[in-house]
């Protein structure tokens, strides 16, 4: 089964956690898509990850680009999963409608991203735990230490 990872934001914004964890993925020789609630989303995380760094750029792509089979990271508001990603990274409330999905278990890793000062998002993050375990998937927790690193919980 897919591995779930839920990262509970509390001292980062998206836009500073996504990029590293976007960064390993390809360093893993991974592709990935993310999928973000809604389109404006979509589009600002394109703006950002092409400039979040000086010294840095994440190759990515959206529909709007082209070529979506050939991005290393796909940027999407849909279910689409269209360049054969091994990692998907839901973000602002994007999840599966459906955990048992076959589409699901072609993946290595999912990563659903939180902000955990958000009560809203942090019930929907329980929610999403639990049908994941539910659907069989193991589950692994990370929370921000006081430094900002990445700690497992559970």
């Amino acid at each position: 089964m897919t591995e779930v990872w839920f990262y509970h934001l509390q001292r980062e914004t998206l836009e500073n956690a996504l990029p590293p964890l976007l960064q390993k993925t390809l360093e893993r020789g991974w592709r990935a898509v993310v999928r973000a609630g809604g389109q404006e989303r979509v589009d600002a995380l394109d703006a950002h990850l092409w400039s979040y760094r000086d010294d840095a750029v994440l190759p990515h792509g959206r529909a709007a680009d082209g070529f979506p089979d050939r991005q290393p990271i796909y940027l999407t508001a849909g279910d689409d999963l269209p360049n054969g990603p091994h990692a998907l990274f839901l973000v602002d409330g994007a999840a599966p409608a459906n955990w048992a999905l076959p589409d699901l278990t072609l993946l290595e890793r999912i990563i659903l991203i939180f902000d955990g000062r958000d009560e809203a998002a942090l019930a929907e993050a329980r929610r999403q735990w639990t049908a994941a375990k539910a659907a069989g998937h193991p589950a692994t927790y990370w929370k921000q230490s006081p430094a900002g690193r990445w700690e497992k919980q559970a």
